[in-house]
């Protein structure tokens, strides 16, 4: 993969850009996507942003959402627009398969590929890109990667909204210790250009409906498991108790968060039966590698303290395994 600076000469002349990221979007990828799309139209670009997948309804409100287009609902168009394309982005993921329906076409697909991710160990399938680990959020480095191209006077108030939510958001409101001193100089820099971080928080973390406030509540009181000789918690959640609580995407968002506010607890683990699956999302504090052991034990990978993976077995075969492996951590 060649440093993007490479793909700039690609840009100086009006393309036809097809944007995704990873099935089921967080905070970070949309505000990556839609940040990066709004910037590039500035530039005189036509662009395509593209979700595999249904937008959480909390993140419905971002600027540039209408223009989204979802893969799964509207395939046919989707692949129609990636055909046309000059050029493909690919943001927030670091292999194509985290696209799910759309592997396979960006993988067929003949044009320049460029990358602009902070999760480990990428796929060698782009030609250009910037991947780095150590960047709290791929929206940091769509911000990086307007200042490289020499434009950041072209951030406006929409564009900032929309790179302030992935960076607050896979930060966790700025607490964790990927909370370097450039995302807060890049957070004072956008609020000099208008950003008003309440409004952005309060639509995405105050806006719940009350039955996912239930739910929460449920989740904390009846399905929190402690180990303490393992400073760990484990969650999980059943395809009935997801009808139950009517959950809808990006409801169990944060979940497996909550567990890391007890003392010495170190290491999180949210179970979750999906279809023929389960998914298995991992947080850690300290020198747990969560990565290491989500690409060990199940098929997944992420980033140091916050990664996922899967695995094709019953929910409860599935738990039967994580407490079986248990003993084999030592997050503190």
């Amino acid at each position: 993969m060649r440093p993007i600076q490479d793909a700039f000469p690609l840009l100086q002349t009006p393309k036809k850009i097809f944007i995704t990221t990873h099935h089921k979007p967080d905070g970070d990828a949309l505000g990556s996507m839609l940040g990066l799309a709004l910037y590039l139209r500035k530039k005189g670009h036509t662009v395509t942003p593209v979700s595999p997948n249904e937008v959480p309804g909390f993140l419905a409100w971002m600027p540039g959402i209408d223009s989204l287009m979802s893969w799964e609902a509207e395939s046919k168009k989707a692949q129609q627009a990636l055909n046309d394309a000059d050029l493909i982005f690919c943001v927030d993921f670091n292999n194509f398969s985290r696209t799910k329906f759309i592997e396979q076409a960006l993988d067929e697909a003949s044009q320049p590929k460029i990358l602009i991710d902070h999760h480990l160990v990428p796929a060698p399938v782009w030609d250009y890109g910037m991947s780095i680990p150590e960047k709290s959020s791929t929206c940091e480095m769509v911000y990086d990667f307007i200042n490289l191209c020499n434009d950041n006077e072209l951030i406006d108030t929409e564009i900032a909204e929309c790179l302030y939510t992935g960076v607050m958001t896979d930060t966790g409101s700025f607490r964790f210790p990927i909370t370097t001193a450039t995302v807060h100089e890049m957070i004072a820099d956008l609020k000099h250009k208008g950003l008003d971080h309440s409004k952005v928080h309060d639509l995405v973390y105050d806006s719940w409906p009350a039955m996912r406030m239930r739910f929460v509540g449920y989740m904390l009181l009846e399905k929190m498991e402690l180990f303490p000789d393992y400073n760990a918690s484990l969650m999980t959640l059943s395809r009935k108790e997801m009808m139950r609580f009517d959950l809808q995407a990006g409801d169990t968002e944060g979940i497996v968060n909550l567990p890391m506010s007890i003392a010495n607890i170190q290491f999180a683990t949210l179970i979750l039966e999906r279809g023929d699956e389960v998914k298995f999302s991992f947080r850690s504090k300290g020198n747990f590698d969560v990565s290491s052991f989500a690409r060990e034990h199940f098929n997944g990978g992420g980033h140091f303290n916050a990664s996922g993976g899967s695995l094709k077995m019953p929910l409860n075969e599935a738990v039967a395994y994580f407490k079986e492996i248990l003993s084999d951590i030592h997050p503190s």
